[in-house]
């Protein structure tokens, strides 16, 4: 199963996330994406790490390059948290992105779906915080945005989070 979790800031993406993946198997792997760059980072690290202490996951930072990774450790599961960060790794590199970045993630998280028998991505929902962006911010967004509709197309689950409550876009019937 191919899942997407998206939601705002705050929403309860992360947890529902967990649970869903804690409920699909015994051999949990989280691939975290935040690169821990300052404080406020080390919080949030810090927090999920708590939110998970009891979930039984292994961890696996990947911060670029997920069309590489190779699991080996044969998981029920994959919790790879967030498509969002990820995608800043990526497009914000100091050697810049390169060519095909879209191509270039799309491949990694299909190449996990693979993988696994379940692969759950957690994302963001930046689309409604603002009206005036810079113009590698609108990109960002276009790209985040692009990259949520083609994973949700092929998901078997697409899953937002609203104040903490699930609204299923795709797949409910399947949990």
């Amino acid at each position: 199963m191919l899942a997407l979790v998206i939601g705002g800031s705050g929403s309860g993406k992360s947890a529902w996330a967990e649970n869903l993946a804690a409920s699909l198997g015994e051999r949990r792997l989280y691939i975290a994406t935040m690169q821990p760059f300052d404080e406020e980072c080390r919080r949030r690290i810090a927090r999920h790490r708590e939110m998970r202490r009891e979930k039984n996951f292994e961890t696996l930072e990947v911060y670029t390059g997920l069309q590489t990774v190779k699991i080996d450790c044969k998981p029920d599961v994959i919790l790879l948290e967030c498509l969002s960060n990820l995608l800043a790794n990526e497009m914000y590199q100091p050697e810049g992105a390169g060519e095909d970045l879209t191509g270039r993630i799309l491949e990694g998280i299909f190449s996990l779906a693979e993988q696994v028998p379940n692969l759950i991505v957690v994302s963001n929902d930046v689309f409604s915080d603002g009206d005036c962006y810079s113009k590698e911010t609108l990109s960002y967004m276009n790209t985040l945005g692009l990259l949520n509709r083609r994973i949700a197309k092929r998901a078997d689950l697409a899953v937002e989070l609203v104040a903490g409550l699930p609204v299923f876009h795709k797949g409910r019937d399947i949990l």
